[in-house]
């Protein structure tokens, strides 16, 4: 390929400058001119398209965000939207596209694919929720973040002796509450995929105070509920003085972890390899430390890989 484009979509996530850095710099090792498509396929209909220069992609692997921004297109998912994107595309002379996102950024891709666009998923969401993949760009650093502020917090109920409930991202998957709570020495962890309910939870608690532990930690994944609703259903029946914590976009900012930074520039490298051997429809990832692409059909439907063992493993852990 002469020509190929890169974009970032839906939410942001650390690591998505590395990724874009290392689409630039492979694609520019191949002969390839690469261009940046600004604001996802928002900018892709508007025509904000231009091409990349070292000067786009210097000192940025360890920035959050992304340098080419984001944005959600709702008509993108139009049939004039669509039509507008597909234009730009052969307007620009681009023959294959790179897409940085999730779920809904690969379906995305996935519709160019069928219509003659050469496309290529590369995973970028804190939520870790393509189940094909083992690891997705962003998601250890919003780990670290999380681990970082459950000590933080437990400093302050420690010194007040109450209990703290913290609300953290991942939509309808677990993950981040998961390996966040086990690295972080949470006493219980809630999570869609484990329907514990609200009644033993609080029971646990109750359980831990008599036994002398007036400090516990509660992560609670957005899917499972919200951290201020929990906090009221375990104040009413019980006396335990809880606190609702909702860390919020942290999460999803900040630079990312080496383990990232090079996840990313590993999976960049393979787009853009896929690419220029005229192979699409695919999304890349990683599978036993193995960089692996598969059909971004499969990408779409294969579910989660909540670590069950894991999740169960923690209660063991948690025992006061």
């Amino acid at each position: 390929m002469k020509c190929i484009g890169v974009l970032t979509s839906g939410g942001d996530t650390p690591g998505m400058n590395a990724a874009i850095r290392a689409v630039f710099k492979e694609g520019e090792n191949r002969g390839i001119n690469v261009m940046g498509i600004y604001h996802g396929y928002k900018g892709l209909i508007a025509g904000m398209v231009r091409q990349l220069t070292h000067e786009d992609v210097a000192n940025v692997m360890h920035k959050g965000g992304t340098v080419l921004r984001t944005a959600r297109s709702e008509e993108f998912r139009t049939p004039e939207g669509f039509q507008k994107a597909l234009d730009m595309l052969h307007a620009f002379d681009i023959e294959g596209l790179i897409v940085i996102g999730g779920d809904g950024s690969y379906r995305g891709a996935k519709m160019l694919s069928d219509n003659g666009i050469k496309t290529i998923g590369i995973p970028g969401t804190i939520d870790n929720d393509l189940g094909y993949t083992d690891f997705t760009i962003g998601f250890d650093t919003a780990v670290n973040t999380i681990t970082s502020e459950i000590y933080k917090i437990r400093d302050t109920m420690r010194a007040h002796d109450r209990v703290g409930v913290i609300e953290v991202m991942g939509r309808n998957c677990g993950d981040i509450a998961l390996w966040a709570g086990v690295a972080g020495a949470a006493d219980i962890i809630l999570v869609p995929e484990c329907n514990l309910p609200w009644e033993e939870a609080t029971h646990q608690l109750v359980t831990n105070k008599l036994k002398g532990k007036l400090t516990s930690i509660v992560i609670i994944a957005e899917g499972a509920g919200k951290a201020e609703e929990f906090a009221s259903y375990v104040r009413e029946h019980s006396d335990i003085e809880i606190k609702a914590i909702v860390p919020g976009y942290i999460q999803r900012g900040g630079n990312p972890t080496a383990f990232d930074r090079v996840l990313a520039a590993r999976l960049g490298q393979r787009a853009v390899e896929l690419l220029d051997a005229d192979i699409g429809g695919r999304a890349v990832g990683i599978h036993d430390n193995h960089i692996v692409d598969v059909s971004l059909d499969e990408a779409i439907a294969r579910p989660d890989n909540f670590d069950q063992k894991l999740y169960h493993f923690n209660s063991v852990l948690a025992k006061f």
